[in-house]
């Protein structure tokens, strides 16, 4: 993939992902500022997204750790480097265990 590939899928990426917690209705605030997605809970901890561009990745990070993710084209969605979960997996796991409830990404 080239890189506007890459910026057009993460840009999607991001949008789904504040899609998915506005419709949560949830007391999450959103705020995406130079690229960089930051979620705050109610609780006033943070899951926060970048996107790295040397590596083609897009990266989360939460209470329970870092996540590095990269886009598998055969399975159309964004995969963790280390375990293999998927980025909607993950997602739900860390808005479970900051927020109380997982959030869905579709």
């Amino acid at each position: 993939m080239n890189e506007i590939e890459y910026q057009e899928l993460v840009e999607e990426t991001i949008e789904g992902i504040e899609d998915a917690v506005d419709d949560s209705e949830l007391d999450i605030d959103c705020e995406l500022n130079g690229g960089v997605l930051t979620l705050t809970c109610e609780n006033g901890s943070a899951i926060i997204f970048s996107r790295q561009i040397a590596n083609q990745e897009l990266w989360m990070a939460a209470k329970s750790g870092g996540y590095h993710f990269g886009y598998d084209s055969d399975a159309e969605q964004w995969l963790c480097s280390r375990s293999g979960d998927s980025l909607a997996v993950l997602f739900a796991r860390v808005t479970l265990e900051q927020v109380g409830e997982a959030v869905s990404l579709n």
